[in-house]
């Protein structure tokens, strides 16, 4: 057997071995994470936790954003589910995901412990 038979041999043996890895939960996730990491986003969340529940207009105003640049980060954390958004009447109100942020929370201290 040649060393490149060898290392074929080994490679198939440990692949038969390995767990399946899901790329697509692991991007999924990997988004989530980013959403979090970023400075602004928590001052945002932070803001919106000490009020309850702030239209964007609102947000953008505490912190002294462009409108869009609210807009933006908003829309970054409301599909990372880390915030919600509800109508009232013209006005969209954003208020924290507990829940999620729990969610998020715990599986950051389950692979930490790893």
């Amino acid at each position: 057997m040649t060393c490149s038979e060898s290392i074929q041999s080994l490679t198939v043996t440990e692949k038969d071995n390995f767990p399946e890895i899901d790329l697509y939960n692991i991007r999924k996730a990997t988004t989530v994470l980013r959403a979090l990491n970023h400075k602004l986003r928590l001052q945002m969340i932070t803001t919106i936790y000490e009020n309850k529940r702030l239209s964007v207009t609102q947000i953008y105003c505490k912190l002294r954003l462009e409108q869009s640049v609210a807009s933006q980060h908003l829309s970054i954390l409301r599909k990372a589910g880390i915030v919600s958004a509800e109508r009232d009447g013209k006005l969209i109100y954003y208020k924290i995901n507990s829940l999620r942020i729990i969610e998020i929370s715990q599986f950051a201290k389950k692979l930490l412990n790893a």
